[in-house]
């Protein structure tokens, strides 16, 4: 019997939408930039550090939240996570000024991880084969959703109730999905599968796991590639803003672009899923991400920002970063299948360093032109096809 056949439809609904905590944390308040700054009278490069604050908290609690759910479980973490990133939401929407919304932003990122690495652990604790590329798309097709919606309903927002209604916003999702999984969510990690949670044997397994080689190149190739895509979604506001002349509902035009790509792709990985080798398919997102960096950087030789233009690179870059992305989880899962919990999390934690290095150094560095933003794209992609390349030429090994 196939293993999708033993969990509820909706069981990809919900590892989705708790893998959504992350998008929704940083794409939902990015239409509130200048207003934030106007209210706390600050520079809009100080406002973009509250990115920051979130993405190295997250990452470094990732280094914890596998490693928790292999000993524990995978759901009481999550639950844990989900009832303190309904407590940070709320410190930041009443943060008297940008030192308090700082504080908030980090304490967000500490616990907000929890959904984003687990989920990944329990698809692979549920599915086997062609079924787990199969579901991984699903929830990536799902997934997809939240960075078109979120910036949509945080502008709606921003221009009806202000910016601190974002946070009560994100308070009110993480008590929803507390709810939903505390009642529905299955245990995937039986207690006889479990590792135990002590110091020595921990540093351990995460030296075993962290120094791999393999590892490490498959995690960077996926976090570049990705960032490749999120360095429009961090640069947004200038991108909207400044260089396009758009509102905040202008957000749209770059984020349901993306989305549609994303899920178009999400769909395609399923579909080839037993039919293409798993490097084939990486093969075949990187046809897709490439066609989409060459053709934003040509335009920007002859032409102006304007939509639909500007903002079509986003489409067909999804489309293979959505096509490779779930090849990719599951090769670096399949490394370590007795840590897969730490290994989806020190895969994510990898992911946020980098995308919190883009948020900090290059999206800011970048924007300062539409041009100067789509060779900023370009250079990262670079990066992460250039470590594919290197790890294929790898003997091949037993996994750990």
């Amino acid at each position: 019997m196939s293993t999708a056949s033993r969990y509820h439809p909706l069981f990809p609904v919900l590892l989705a939408a708790l893998a959504t905590i992350g998008p929704f944390s940083i794409d939902t308040y990015l239409p509130s930039f200048p207003a934030m700054g106007a209210d706390m009278g600050v520079a809009q490069v100080i406002v973009q550090q509250t990115l920051t604050a979130y993405l190295i908290p997250f990452a470094f609690m990732m280094l914890f939240h596998g490693a928790l759910s292999d000993a524990f479980g995978r759901k009481p973490v999550i639950l844990l996570g989900l009832c303190g990133y309904v407590i940070a939401s709320i410190i930041c929407a009443l943060a008297p000024n940008m030192t308090a919304l700082l504080i908030g932003r980090a304490l967000q990122g500490l616990v907000a991880g929890a959904g984003t690495a687990i989920s990944r652990a329990v698809v692979r604790d549920a599915y086997q084969g062609a079924d787990a590329q199969r579901m991984m798309s699903r929830v990536m097709m799902i997934f997809a959703i939240a960075p078109a919606v979120a910036p949509l309903i945080g502008g709606a927002l921003q221009m009806w109730l202000g910016w601190r209604s974002i946070f009560w916003f994100l308070a009110a999702v993480g008590a929803i999905l507390l709810l939903v999984c505390w009642r529905f969510l299955p245990e995937t990690h039986p207690p006889h599968a479990r590792q135990r949670f002590l110091p020595a044997p921990l540093v351990t397994a995460y030296r075993h796991v962290g120094l791999n080689g393999r590892f490490l190149l498959l995690s960077c190739v996926a976090a570049l590639n990705f960032g490749g895509f999120f360095i429009y979604v961090l640069a947004a506001p200038a991108f909207i803003y400044r260089h396009l002349g758009l509102g905040e509902l202008g957000f749209a035009w770059l984020f349901v672009g993306g989305v549609v790509g994303m899920m178009a792709g999400s769909y395609l990985s399923g579909r080839l899923a037993g039919k293409l080798t798993p490097r084939n398919t990486v093969w075949l997102g990187f046809a897709f991400m490439f066609a989409a960096q060459v053709y934003n950087n040509l335009y920007y030789l002859w032409f102006s920002p304007q939509v639909p233009w500007s903002v079509l690179h986003q489409v067909l870059y999804g489309l293979g970063m959505a096509i490779a992305m779930p090849s990719v989880a599951l090769m670096v899962l399949d490394l370590f299948p007795h840590n897969r919990g730490m290994a989806a999390s020190l895969q994510a934690c990898l992911q946020s360093l980098i995308i919190a290095f883009v948020a900090a150094v290059a999206a800011p560095l970048f924007a300062a032109s539409a041009a100067f933003l789509a060779l900023g794209s370009l250079l990262i992609a670079l990066a992460g096809l250039a470590l594919w390349l290197v790890y294929l030429r790898l003997p091949k090994v037993e996994v750990a």
